[in-house]
C-alpha cells in the first residue's frame, strides 16, 4: 500500500530536527525583538517607574521626566535614561510622568511643564534643585545624575536651570503654555 497517509509521516529523527529548528527560530525571534523585556526603552522606563511621592520621600535623589509616547525626542533620549536608571538603581530614582495621562495633570501644573521632555531634578531630601527641558545626551544625563547623587551644584549645561512651581495665580490666569502647545 504505497502512498498511504502513514508512509508520508515524518520519522522520529525528522520530527526531532523540526522541533529543534522551531525552538531555535522562536529563541532567535525573541532575542531579535529585544529579548524577554520587550517594549521600547520608554515603555520599559514607564513600567519600572516609582510613584513620584515614593521617590521624593525615600532618601534618594530623583529625576522626574515628563514625557509623551508620541514625543520623538523623548523616545530618542529613552535608551540613555534607561541605561542611567539601571546603572544608578540604588542611588538615584528615575520617575516617568506621561503628560497625556490625566492622572498626572496636577504634577504637570505644579512643575510648570511647558515642553517635553522636561526633567525635574530633586535632591535626596525631595527638594527641587533644577530642571532641564529638551534632549539630553548620555554624558549630560550622567553629569546631572552625578551632581544629584553627590549633592553638588548642577553642571552648567545649556537649558538647565532652577525650577519653580507654578503658583495658583499663574494657573488660574492661564499664563504659561501647556506641554502640547509647543507645536
Amino acid at each position: 500500500m504505497t502512498g498511504s497517509p502513514q508512509s508520508s509521516l515524518l520519522g522520529p529523527v525528522q520530527r526531532t530536527v523540526l522541533v529543534i529548528a522551531a525552538v531555535a527560530l522562536a529563541i532567535g525571534l525573541t532575542l531579535a525583538r529585544g529579548g524577554l523585556q520587550s517594549g521600547s526603552p520608554l515603555d520599559q522606563l514607564a513600567r519600572r517607574s516609582l510613584e513620584p511621592e515614593v521617590a521624593l520621600s525615600n532618601g534618594r535623589p530623583t529625576i522626574i521626566e515628563f514625557y509623551a509616547d508620541w514625543c520623538q525626542v523623548c523616545r530618542e533620549m529613552a535608551p540613555a535614561m534607561l541605561q542611567l536608571e539601571q546603572a544608578q538603581a540604588n542611588r538615584l530614582d528615575v520617575v516617568m510622568v506621561n503628560v497625556d495621562n490625566p492622572r498626572w495633570q496636577d504634577l504637570v501644573d505644579r512643575y510648570d511643564v511647558n515642553g517635553i521632555p522636561q526633567l525635574n531634578l530633586f535632591n535626596a531630601e525631595g527638594q527641587s534643585v533644577g530642571r532641564s527641558v529638551g534632549l539630553r545626551r548620555e554624558q549630560e544625563l550622567k553629569q546631572l545624575a552625578a551632581s544629584l547623587i553627590n549633592g553638588e551644584p548642577l553642571p552648567q549645561l545649556q537649558g538647565v536651570g532652577p525650577s519653580s512651581l507654578r503658583t495658583a495665580d499663574t494657573v488660574a490666569s492661564g499664563l504659561g503654555a501647556g506641554p502640547r502647545s509647543h507645536g
